[in-house]
């Protein structure tokens, strides 16, 4: 392999990654907001029943 080669190969491996870390970040803080939303209503609806 050319020296090029194997930089490019580096650089697509890098990109992987951080775009693999990035869509399971954006996953993790979508359902995180989502359950402490459900918590919200869930609070809200009891004291409005009480």
């Amino acid at each position: 392999m050319k020296k090029c080669n194997k930089l490019a190969l580096i650089i697509g491996i890098v990109s992987i990654a951080a775009a693999v870390a990035t869509a399971v970040t954006a996953v993790i803080l979508f359902l995180d907001k989502k359950k402490k939303d459900e918590e919200e209503l869930e609070h809200y609806l009891d004291c409005s029943i009480q």
